[in-house]
């Protein structure tokens, strides 16, 4: 039961840190000013939902990629990482 958990969370984590490159490289090659005005006109624009749920895609990837390795587990946290970032843009986008 704790290898299961143990795979579960590299699975979750390796999600949520594909998700903060993918935001990173997303900040970097949207604009032309540095990292934090850049953020700051997202949230003013009232598109950081967005910006996150581009932000997202290299989970795509990742999950495949532990799927093609039969790391069956590890997709299964890249999944449930997934769906946080979902709900999380949900909540940004409508409250």
């Amino acid at each position: 039961m704790g290898f299961i958990r143990k795979e579960i969370s590299i699975g979750v984590l390796i999600s949520l840190f594909a998700t903060a490159c993918g935001f990173f490289i997303y900040l970097q090659y949207i604009s032309k000013s540095d990292l934090a005005t850049t953020f700051e006109q997202i949230k003013e624009g009232g598109v950081l939902g967005t910006a996150l749920a581009l932000a997202a895609i290299p989970n795509l990837f990742v999950f495949f990629v532990f799927l093609k390795k039969k790391q069956d587990y590890r997709a299964r946290g890249v999944l449930i990482g997934t769906i946080f970032i979902a709900l999380l843009t949900f909540i940004l986008k409508f409250i």
